[in-house]
């Protein structure tokens, strides 16, 4: 079986958010049961210049834009036992950001076009599918049907489209079908393309591809609800027998704290008293009082009211009374920002704040940290929960999408759990958890250490989504 993984992002060349993961260590994990899968994406001007040196070019094309060709170069690079391909136009994708432009309709609209076009220059390799993620890639389902539907090459290309989060959708106006997409108006209705008054890219991936699938199965029953539905809820619920949840999973070579570089001092299940050193790095650096037994709870996250810290602005005053640290990493909403950057002047010692994204100090938080706090308002998988399984730090999360899925709550009378949760949306049963976790750490410490180590111990790679990811193929 070949699979083309079709993504906006993917982990190392670039990364905004937990697809670049998913893109990168899928694919890695499916060629490992015998499927060859592949991955295709922009060739970002901020790809680093190690990759785009090794790259090979391999092929020169024009891609139609409406009325107007646009050049396509493609290039091939293997890393890590991965065959890469990437998508190059520099007026499309040498910016200085990955997303964001007023110009998005016409960016990704032209990668979708550009990947279908791709197959004619991939050798021997045809994929039996088209794996296809989020928005950014919702028209090549599209596409495929009605352009590519009498190619000999295309024909028998079946799709799969995985929502990694369905508030992001792709909406533009109407009049790019034909300007840019070379699709006629006819695409312009309810059980097409059209959403509200405009084109939905992400609509257009759910109605055309052959199966659909999310990152967690508590998400894929959400998301058939109208709160969590973003108005395609209808829809989802119509093609239920189509949509699978898969949850995510981590790449322990990527994600192992006893090979990670990024970190003070390597440890395992086996080891994890030399976590602790992590912790007192930790302290160190972000000048914090040194002291192993204070708890410290970690946040590396984006500051938005999806998170939940809409949650967190209720109670953070009244958590900053306890014995605890808190680190936050991450940047965000300006009032979100504005509140962390208060409160650690406030609390100076109790509180640091580092706004902005950097990947070596998440990794220096998830080792260092006691506890990690995800009290999201949804979440469709999360991969911050799973990674801090790994490095021996106890989520504290509410029980949605992929949260639910992961991580439950610690029953004192039978010791099962892996974490700490809560059900409702309530600011108090938020600060009631976090003390409860408190009161672990404190008085239970043989409780707390078994909790540690059953964590690190939990196999939460991708080996079993991959197989389940291979199921799903199977019925294409």
């Amino acid at each position: 079986m070949n699979v083309l993984f079709a993504a906006s992002e993917c982990f190392p060349f670039i990364k905004t958010g937990g697809l670049a993961d998913v893109a990168f260590a899928l694919p890695k994990a499916l060629r490992k049961i015998g499927i060859d899968a592949r991955v295709i994406l922009p060739k970002y001007g901020a790809i680093s210049s190690y990759f785009k040196s090794n790259m090979k070019h391999i092929a020169s094309f024009e891609v139609p834009v409406g009325w107007r060709q646009r050049y396509c170069g493609l290039e091939y690079l293997e890393h890590d036992g991965i065959p890469f391909y990437f998508i190059d136009n520099e007026f499309y994708f040498c910016r200085d950001d990955t997303y964001g432009y007023y110009d998005e309709a016409e960016r990704f609209g032209y990668f979708s076009r550009a990947v279908l076009e791709s197959i004619n220059y991939l050798g021997s390799f045809t994929p039996n599918i088209i794996h296809c993620n989020d928005w950014q890639t919702g028209m090549i389902p599209v596409i495929l049907k009605d352009i590519f539907r009498f190619s000999e090459r295309h024909n028998n290309i079946k799709t799969v489209f995985t929502i990694h989060n369905l508030k992001y959708q792709g909406v533009f106006d109407k009049n790019i079908l034909g300007e840019l997409l070379c699709l006629n108006d006819g695409y312009f209705n309810e059980n097409a393309l059209k959403f509200r008054d405009g084109v939905s890219y992400m609509k257009g991936g759910i109605i055309f591809s052959d199966k659909i699938s999310t990152v967690s199965n508590s998400y894929a029953q959400e998301i058939q609800s109208p709160f969590f539905g973003e108005n395609l809820d209808g829809l989802l619920r119509n093609r239920s027998y189509d949509l699978w949840g898969i949850v995510n999973g981590v790449d322990y070579d990527v994600y192992n704290p006893a090979t990670d570089n990024n970190i003070e001092t390597n440890y395992d299940s086996e080891r994890f008293y030399n976590k602790v050193q992590n912790k007192l790095h930790l302290q160190k650096i972000l000048n914090m009082p040194v002291n192993q037994e204070i708890p410290l709870i970690g946040i590396v996250s984006r500051l938005v009211d999806q998170k939940g810290f809409d949650l967190i602005s209720h109670i953070l005053e009244d958590l900053l009374q306890d014995n605890i640290q808190l680190v936050v990493l991450g940047t965000g909403s300006e009032i979100y920002e504005n509140m962390f950057r208060y409160f650690a002047q406030k609390y100076p010692g109790k509180l640091s704040v580092i706004l902005q994204f950097d990947n070596s100090l998440a990794q220096k938080i998830y080792a260092g940290s006691d506890m990690f706090l995800m009290p999201s308002l949804f979440e469709p998988c999360g991969i911050g929960q799973l990674i801090a399984l790994r490095y021996g730090s106890i989520p504290i999360v509410r029980e949605t999408g992929g949260l639910r899925d992961t991580i439950h709550s610690f029953n004192d009378t039978n010791q099962q759990g892996n974490g700490f949760t809560f059900e409702n949306y309530n600011c108090y049963d938020l600060l009631y958890t976090i003390r409860r976790a408190e009161y672990f750490y404190y008085e239970k410490k043989h409780i707390w250490r078994n909790l540690v180590r059953n964590g690190m111990n939990e196999d939460n790679s991708w080996t079993k989504s991959a197989h389940k990811y291979a199921e799903l193929y199977s019925y294409l």
